[in-house]
């Protein structure tokens, strides 16, 4: 059998406000690269404020200041 991949490289590329940070999350989230209680926590931080929608986008939205602005720094992720 060939060696498995314990690492993948994926590029998501679109345009503003088309969901790029909530899908990755989500898929990060699926795979098993965060847990559920995470999740959790950010559903309900982003409810409260008014954001409920984001919890997934925040896996990625590391800076209190990118959750208040929807707005991207640089962000580095490894599972």
């Amino acid at each position: 059998m060939g060696k498995e991949k314990t690492h993948i490289n994926i590029v998501v590329i679109g345009h503003v406000d088309s969901g790029k940070s909530t899908t990755t999350g989500h898929l990060i989230y699926k795979c098993g690269g965060i847990d559920k209680r995470t999740i959790e926590k950010f559903e309900k931080e982003a409810a409260e404020m008014g954001k409920g929608s984001f919890k997934y986008a925040w896996v990625l939205d590391k800076l209190k200041a990118e959750r208040e602005t929807s707005t991207k720094s640089a962000v580095r992720i490894l599972i």
